[in-house]
């Protein structure tokens, strides 16, 4: 058997590493945060989502990305490009309005979210309305887009947005974008969620009710492809309800993060292209995050040798780029990354050819 290299041995253990620290929760990994600060070592919590959607996965790939450990090989020797210094962790979450409220009360450094959820936290409106915006809240990059899936058990018989009257279904789990998302999608249809039996959810969790019958459909807002559905339409258990019509334009025109966008066909296996809506994924911290720090991570995000990490980690990660990074936003840029793109923008212009 052909022994792994020592680059590619020091990268599983140091996976191993962020897992570990990730699994033992928020408290701790703050608790070492202050413990660590005479070392020079310096760790950084992500709130993410479930495990079973994009954004744990994608978090841990952007953790992994911008940590670079006291000893770790220099990075134009092929090692970490990251933060000297910095150990990133992945923290499994309930998703965006969690992740947005953990921001806010600084209990996280950074966060994943749903760009209407930021915009409107932000603000103070739509579902914060009535809420004190958030001010302080930054965004580091526009990651990828998501797509609103509603997928529905083969035998159920549901095959619009309609069919899930009377229906039992999963519309997301308290604190994440998914219920949210999921509500406006039924109103925009025509339908309250008395019309329903709502279940409130992880994805994982809905995914195996919708197994043993329990529920007939689940909605889960993420990056496609996601594995709890891959899963599902992989066994011929599942397929995709589309999201299309007047209700959808409207909803599109009504809310400007909301884009008319389809599920390519195959994306899940034996799926047919699927209209729906998506919507922004973004990296978020708060105004008060050091300018240097959140230079450092958003310059290794986009470093070149962060890219082939991205590409074979997942789908969803490979579909983050320097392009498309400061657009559709919806909130300001951190100082730190408008001054990583500034400058970017500046190497463009003075060598065309980048």
């Amino acid at each position: 058997m052909v022994q792994p290299s020592l680059s590619r041995s020091r990268l599983i253990l140091r996976l191993g590493l962020l897992v570990l620290i990730s699994m033992i929760g928020f408290g701790s990994a703050h608790a070492e945060t202050a413990a660590s600060s005479e070392t020079g070592i310096r760790f950084v919590q992500i709130a993410t989502g479930p495990t079973a959607g994009t954004y744990f996965p994608v978090g841990g790939l952007i953790a992994n990305a911008i940590s670079n450990p006291p000893g770790s090989r220099p990075c134009e020797r092929g090692g970490s490009c990251g933060v000297p210094g910095l150990i990133a962790v992945a923290q499994s979450t309930n998703g965006s309005m969690a992740n947005l409220a953990s921001l806010a009360a600084g209990t996280v450094d950074l966060g994943m979210s749903q760009a209407d959820l930021a915009y409107w936290a932000y603000h103070g409106t739509g579902v914060y309305k009535g809420k004190e915006p958030q001010s302080k809240l930054r965004g580091i990059a526009m990651l990828y887009s998501e797509s609103i899936h509603l997928v529905a058990r083969k035998d159920a018989r549901i095959t619009s947005v309609a069919d899930l009257k009377g229906k039992r279904v999963s519309v997301g789990e308290e604190g994440s974008g998914t219920l949210v998302d999921a509500m406006l999608v039924l109103e925009a249809y025509g339908l309250r969620k008395t019309d329903i039996k709502p279940e409130y959810t992880r994805p994982s969790s809905a995914a195996d009710a919708l197994i043993q019958g329990k529920i007939d459909a689940f909605f889960f807002v993420a990056g496609a492809p996601v594995s709890a559905v891959t899963a599902l339409t992989n066994e011929g258990l599942a397929t995709l309800v589309p999201l299309s019509g007047p209700p959808a334009h409207a909803l599109a025109q009504q809310y400007p993060f909301l884009l008319v966008s389809t599920i390519p066909a195959d994306t899940y296996e034996g799926v047919p292209e699927t209209p729906t809506l998506s919507v922004g994924a973004l990296l978020v911290c708060s105004a008060d995050a050091p300018d240097e720090l959140i230079y450092g991570i958003t310059a290794a995000i986009f470093h070149p040798n962060t890219r082939p990490l991205f590409a074979k980690g997942h789908p969803a990660a490979s579909k983050i780029a320097l392009e498309t990074a400061s657009t559709g936003l919806g909130i300001p840029l951190h100082a730190g990354a408008a001054r990583y793109y500034d400058g970017q923008k500046g190497a463009s212009a003075t060598n065309p050819t980048q």
